[in-house]
């Protein structure tokens, strides 16, 4: 009776879901991840994919990661506290503080494990958290887990910020958090002016740099590209699987910061490490990027020339300036019914709908993979969309 009432809600909550055009189902693939994919037999141009540099199944990491299985074999076996990890993953830390130009580094499973780890362990009781109201669903779950003050401060608005901040002043410690780049609009904090604040307001600055490493600053991310110097009291989190094509992800830091991470993360504390294989991918990808700058500058000709060619069809690309590129449509109807006639083109760009963001669009992302006749085509495909849907 109990798993009949339950069945019952469930499937009515599925139902309501479809009527909105909410309900989600996942597409699986039978190829590499790349420019071009192949889903039920079937090729698609990607428009999709965050692997921004092209690097997934590059050979060099490929080969990386089948020397580590045969070295370390597959699985890790433990977590890091209990000599999980292996000596790839000590060196991976230490290439990521370098790179990064911090005393320290810390590996994490991804991205969500890193921001649901970290944000709880340094914001606790007494402390505030001010949060960019677009952040990544993994900052406002980690926001949620600390018992910290909560503040949610208008999309890249500074005066509501310190507005924000002054209204906090019996707080122990003040933590500011914002993505670097915001995964669904493309558009970029203005690091400038919240390191700025952050001074000001003697707060600790939290930037999530997934989108923002390997592609923004030469590949070093967005301290870099808005020429900040990592201070003590910025603390960075990055992931391997997005412009670098692996998985995983990071904190970069102080070594304070660092050894506490160790000791109170406990997302750190209570997983398994990641596989020695992935780990040593991950190495093999930080070394391409440092020695091959032509993939940063492929990426930015090919978002150049999708955003252009996007404008020239009067298509708003809703303020993106890297190569997540969103295109507003409006109702989730349109959205759906764009994204199903680009795949029936052979375009592979799905339709980004509540919850996920308030306002539907489709997220395109460009990658340096792409051709200039990938972009030609979906250009083409956008311009017939528009041109029957004033017939």
């Amino acid at each position: 009776m109990i798993d009949d009432a339950v069945d019952g809600m469930l499937k009515n909550d599925l139902r309501s879901l479809q009527k909105r055009g909410l309900f989600r189902h996942p597409r699986t693939r039978s190829s590499r991840q790349g420019p071009v994919i192949t889903i039920q037999g079937r090729r698609y141009i990607n428009f999709a994919s965050n692997d921004y540099l092209g690097l997934a199944a590059h050979p060099d990491i490929i080969k990386a990661a089948q020397d580590a299985v045969v070295r370390f074999g597959v699985g890790a076996g433990a977590s890091r506290l209990l000599a999980g990890g292996t000596v790839l993953h000590e060196r991976l830390e230490k290439a990521v503080a370098a790179f990064k130009g911090t005393e320290a580094a810390l590996v994490f499973n991804s991205g969500y494990a890193a921001n649901t780890g970290i944000i709880p362990s340094i914001a606790n009781e007494g402390d505030a958290v001010f949060s960019d109201a677009l952040n990544h669903a993994s900052i406002v779950d980690g926001c949620r887990l600390s018992r910290a003050e909560k503040h949610i401060y208008a999309h890249r608005d500074m005066k509501h910020l310190e507005v924000l901040l002054c209204q906090a002043k019996s707080a122990r410690r003040k933590i500011i958090i914002t993505d670097s780049v915001f995964s669904m609009d493309g558009d970029i904090a203005p690091l400038t002016d919240l390191a700025a604040v952050a001074r000001k307001y003697r707060a600790l600055l939290y930037l999530d740099d997934a989108h923002g490493t390997g592609l923004l600053g030469q590949g070093k991310g967005a301290l870099e590209h808005f020429g900040i110097k990592p201070e003590p009291w910025i603390l960075q989190m990055g992931t391997f699987s997005k412009a670098l094509g692996t998985f995983g992800a990071f904190a970069a830091g102080s070594r304070i910061m660092i050894d506490w991470l160790v000791n109170r993360s406990r997302s750190f504390i209570f997983s398994t490490a990641l596989p020695p294989p992935v780990i040593a991918a991950s190495l093999a990808a930080l070394r391409l990027l440092g020695k091959d700058k032509a993939l940063i500058s492929r990426l930015l000709h090919n978002k150049n020339l999708l955003t252009s060619g996007l404008q020239g069809l009067g298509l708003d690309s809703m303020g993106s300036e890297t190569p997540i590129i969103p295109v507003r449509t409006r109702t989730i109807k349109k959205t759906l019914a764009l994204s199903n006639y680009l795949f029936l083109k052979g375009i592979y760009a799905p339709a980004i709908r509540p919850p996920t963001v308030a306002e539907p669009r489709i997220r395109l992302t460009v990658t340096a993979g792409h051709t200039e006749g990938h972009i030609e085509k979906l250009l083409k495909a956008l311009k017939t969309f528009g041109e029957k849907r004033k017939e």
